[in-house]
């Protein structure tokens, strides 16, 4: 697996342009799937697809928890972003309530990587390919 750099960032801005935005800096697409604590429970959802330099906003509203988790993999599969965190995705677009027993009950499971938003209203994670540099 081919390592990759991680910058956070938060941003300043009225509540009215609140939300969680993922950009993807490197030269892959990215499939983009997240997680975040809804009523007590965690749940799962996407894909989102993101192209090279591009960005997604994938909640527009006030940020409703501090742990955002996020998996992303390229066309082919490959993971581009992984972290220590099981969780279930599904093969097509999904929303997926719960955590556990991801293969029992139809899905995959993948590993995500846990963003600490601090409490902001608003954060943007940026995923960078080390290969190009800064």
């Amino acid at each position: 697996m081919k390592p990759v750099f991680l910058c956070l960032s938060m941003l300043w801005a009225h509540p009215v342009f609140a939300e969680f935005t993922f950009c993807n800096q490197t030269l892959d697409v990215a499939n983009l799937a997240v997680g975040s604590y809804r009523d007590d429970s965690l749940e799962t959802s996407g894909w989102w697809v993101v192209g090279p330099n591009q960005c997604a906003r994938v909640d527009k509203r006030v940020l409703r928890s501090r742990y955002y988790y996020i998996f992303a993999q390229d066309v082919f599969g490959r993971v581009l972003l992984e972290g220590a965190t099981p969780m279930c995705v599904g093969a097509n677009r999904f929303r997926i309530r719960g955590e556990s027993d991801c293969l029992a009950r139809g899905f995959i499971e993948a590993r995500f990587f846990e963003v600490d938003t601090k409490n902001a209203d608003s954060w943007t994670f940026f995923l960078r390919d080390p290969g190009l540099g800064g």
